[in-house]
Formats: structure tokens, C-alpha cells, sequence
């Protein structure tokens, strides 16, 4: 369902009459001219605006046959927070601290690049609170070289040897997130809220880099949506 605040702004002229009055209060005449649309058009705009409660108008109290209208920013801003917070908690208000106990598992092919650089980070950023884990459908023999370098130039530590998936269909997870396409269509199904994050597998350490930024991006991200998270 699309959240009222964006059905009632997202017409262009709508758009367009909330940004002129975000810089100060205009009559309907002053907006006409600045918008080159018909009296009646506008009015009719502005009427769905004071509807919504986005706009107010009041009075002049100069010459009382005329209005002036008036952007309601505190109420704009709630509702462009309520759209966000539709749309991905982390694009909301501030997010209620993740609670403790909350179980992620990482997964792709090797666990060791992808899912390992997943799985320090989220442990990083929640400092602990939540039992971040990795894992892979083939694992590798060691952690790659520049996976744990480019994690230590972010100061972000991880040790440890790749585990193998299928060790880990006895613990409890909340959440399992695929990081490479293969992992995808092989994982087994562990009982827990499925996510795919499709990144490919870096070439050379700037690909590292670059692949490290993106999954640091996307746990933080992810880390207000686990507020509340329970397996399904």
C-alpha cells in the first residue's frame, strides 16, 4: 500500500506547490504566476494539499479578502519519514536498538570472502548484540588473504577457518542471507527468513575494496530491519 504522503505528493504540480511554499508563504495569485498554471488547477491542488494536512492558509491580516498558504515542514518530514520507514526501516526515524540473541548466517560459495567480510561487519556494527555467523556450500580451506586485510584496514578483526553449511542445520537462525548466486540455489533450508544479496566474486584487491564497501553498506542497512526480527 502506497503511503498517503507520497499518493498526495507525488503529483508534479502537487510536487511543485509544496517546494514553492517551502520557502515562505504565497497567495494563490503569487503561485499561479510562479507555477503558469490555470487559478482554478491550482486551487483545486491546494485544496487536496489542506486536505492531506500538508498545507495550511490563513488570512492576511492586511487585507482580509485575501489568503495566505503556509507548508506544514513538521508534518512533511513525518510523512517523508513514515515513507521511508515503509519502504526499509533504515530509511525511517531512528531505529530501536537491535536486541541481543538475534542469530544471522551468511552464506556463498567459499565463506571465504563474501560471507566471512558479511559476518565481521554485522558483528562490528551491533557490537556484539547480534550472533552474526558464515558459512559455505564448498568451503575454501582459509579465509582469503585480502578479505582479512581489506576488514583490517576498515579495523574490523576476523579469524577463523570456513565452515561448511551443512554444519550448521542444527543451530538456530533468524535470518540467512546468500551472498553469491550459486549459494542461492544450494543452500539448504535452515527454518529461517531467507535474503539474497547477488555480489559477485572480486578480481584483484581494489575488487575487494570495492566488494567490502558494498556488503558494509548493505549491513548497515540491514541491521535496523533486524529490530524485532523473528524467524518465520
Amino acid at each position: 500500500m502506497v503511503p498517503d504522503f507520497l499518493r498526495l505528493a507525488a503529483h508534479p504540480l502537487r510536487w511543485q506547490l509544496l517546494g514553492l511554499l517551502a520557502d515562505g508563504d504565497l497567495r494563490v495569485r503569487e503561485l499561479v504566476a510562479l507555477t503558469g498554471e490555470p487559478q482554478n488547477l491550482v486551487s483545486y491542488h491546494l485544496r487536496l494539499l489542506r486536505e492531506g494536512g500538508l498545507v495550511t492558509a490563513a488570512r492576511s491580516t492586511f487585507d482580509g479578502r485575501d489568503s495566505y498558504y503556509h507548508l506544514d515542514l513538521r508534518r512533511c518530514g513525518d510523512g517523508l519519514a513514515a515513507a521511508g520507514a515503509a519502504l526499509h526501516p533504515s530509511l525511517g526515524p531512528a531505529a530501536v536498538p537491535v536486541r541481543r540473541g538475534i542469530a544471522v548466517l551468511f552464506v556463498c560459495t567459499g565463506n571465504s570472502v563474501r560471507s566471512p567480510i558479511a559476518e565481521a561487519l554485522l558483528r562490528h556494527h551491533t557490537e556484539g548484540r547480534v550472533r552474526a555467523a558464515s558459512a559455505g556450500v564448498r568451503p575454501a580451506e582459509r579465509l582469503h588473504p585480502s578479505a582479512v586485510r581489506v576488514l583490517r584496514e576498515l579495523g574490523v578483526a576476523v579469524s577463523g577457518r570456513p565452515r561448511d553449511v551443512r554444519t550448521m542445520t542444527r543451530r538456530r537462525f533468524d535470518h540467512v542471507i546468500t551472498l553469491c548466486d550459486k549459494a542461492r540455489e544450494v543452500c539448504p533450508d535452515l527454518g529461517a527468513r531467507r535474503a539474497h544479496w547477488s555480489i559477485p566474486e572480486p578480481e584483484g584487491y581494489e575488487g575487494f575494496r570495492a566488494t567490502a564497501a558494498e556488503i558494509d553498506v548493505r549491513v548497515r542497512h540491514l541491521v535496523p530491519a533486524l529490530t524485532g526480527g523473528a524467524a518465520r
